[in-house]
């Protein structure tokens, strides 16, 4: 079947469409659009960085008018809506969507390798004592005698069964007291009535498939199976066919690559701006995690650079994308110091191509103002800024 042209505008638009950022209250709002959100994504990649609030938080807040942290916390611990796991990194996953961790679960508990050697003698014990003595956490087990970290990822050895009996299946994460892991039996945390029949290569291939075109709009092969192991990948060539032929899915083409998406979702094209929308993503956002996703559909270079030794960033620690409307227009380095109750941009740069006009600095500083008061501050500082439109920020957000 020949691919149909799509523009790069029909294609942001899609895209931001199905990611809850095109419009304002896509989702609604509080605890239900949450979930929605949530179910929507698929997944909210969890992260440790806290310059600001950790990103779970931030995707949520960016999309759910009135986010509240507690918001995420109920609906795993009370209201089993949603659950921990591993997508292509830790995230929280909606609790139907439980039996698609099964295969990868399934592979590590028979046999493939994880970060760490498995013990079987450690796993044993630290399962024995969760089941006798309910919910622990790694600091509830003593580290031998003769230990000694050395290094960050230096984990005491019951840490490493704790992880291990976790990403086979073992052992659910609870819920998470401060960002530390409350681990318990799997049969004791998964609410009744859940599927968890393995599922096949093939319906595995086809949740992956389906769950990113309904995500994202449009995605290619290589972005449904985004950092999965290569033998889950392969059995995508043989459900694309199968879908296409179906005519669930169509292939549409951009700037000749070929990506998948709806039928239904063509039949909404040309969708209509409205009034614009400014986000500021998250560098772990669903939106902005592909880099050559951004590229392709936003010719927007970026990486995030906390990974990289300070001397070599360009433009900071955690930048985040700046989207107004349907362009990512600039990127800003912010620090939340909650002491001093000040959030600072160490540094904001626009793109060549933005146009700096009275809507975008209204927006951009109503914008940080909800990012202050989310992250528990009052003041804004922006120290460097290209154009240098720094005092004009702090003057509109005061």
């Amino acid at each position: 079947m020949a691919a149909e042209s799509i523009s790069e505008k029909q294609a942001r638009r899609l895209a931001l469409d199905r990611q809850g950022l095109l419009r304002k209250d896509s989702f609604g709002k509080g605890k239900a659009g949450t979930l929605a959100a949530i179910r929507q994504l698929s997944y909210v990649q969890i992260d440790t960085i806290s310059v600001i609030n950790r990103t779970h938080h931030h995707v949520l807040w960016t999309r759910v008018p009135g986010y509240q942290k507690e918001f995420l916390h109920e609906l795993m611990t009370s209201e089993n809506e949603v659950f921990e796991y591993w997508s292509h990194a830790a995230a929280y996953l909606p609790m139907e969507d439980f039996r698609f961790s099964l295969p990868r679960k399934h592979s590590l508990a028979t046999g493939e390798n994880h970060w760490f050697d498995r013990d079987p003698k450690m796993m044993k014990w630290v399962l024995d004592r969760i089941e006798a003595e309910g919910p622990l956490q790694a600091r509830d087990f003593k580290a031998p005698e003769n230990y000694q970290k050395t290094e960050m990822w230096s984990w005491k050895p019951a840490k490493i069964a704790l992880e291990q009996l976790f990403m086979e299946g073992k052992l659910m994460i609870k819920e998470r007291k401060g960002f530390q892991k409350v681990f318990d039996l799997t049969e004791r945390v998964l609410p009744e009535g859940i599927d968890t029949s393995l599922p096949g290569p093939e319906e595995l291939a086809t949740y992956l498939a389906l769950r990113a075109i309904d995500a994202h709009g449009i995605a290619t092969k290589e972005e449904m199976g985004y950092l999965r192991k290569s033998k889950r990948k392969r059995a995508l060539d043989e459900v694309l066919f199968q879908l296409t032929e179906a005519g669930e899915i169509l292939p549409v083409s951009l700037n000749e690559q070929q990506y998948y998406t709806r039928p239904s979702f063509l039949e909404m094209l040309p969708l209509r701006l409205g009034k614009k929308q400014l986000h500021l993503l998250s560098p772990f956002d669903n939106s902005a995690i592909q880099r050559k996703r951004l590229k392709q559909l936003f010719d927007f270079d970026y990486q995030i650079e906390c990974y990289v030794p300070a001397p070599k960033r360009k433009f900071g620690y955690f930048v985040l994308p700046i989207l107004w409307g349907d362009e990512l227009l600039g990127r800003l380095d912010p620090k939340a110091d909650k002491k001093l109750k000040t959030l600072f941009i160490k540094n904001l740069v626009f793109e060549d191509k933005a146009v700096i006009d009275d809507a975008l600095l209204a927006a951009l500083a109503a914008k940080l103002r909800e990012l202050a008061h989310f992250n528990g501050c009052e003041k804004l500082v922006v120290e460097k800024a290209f154009p240098d439109v720094g005092k004009e920020l702090e003057k509109r957000f005061s």
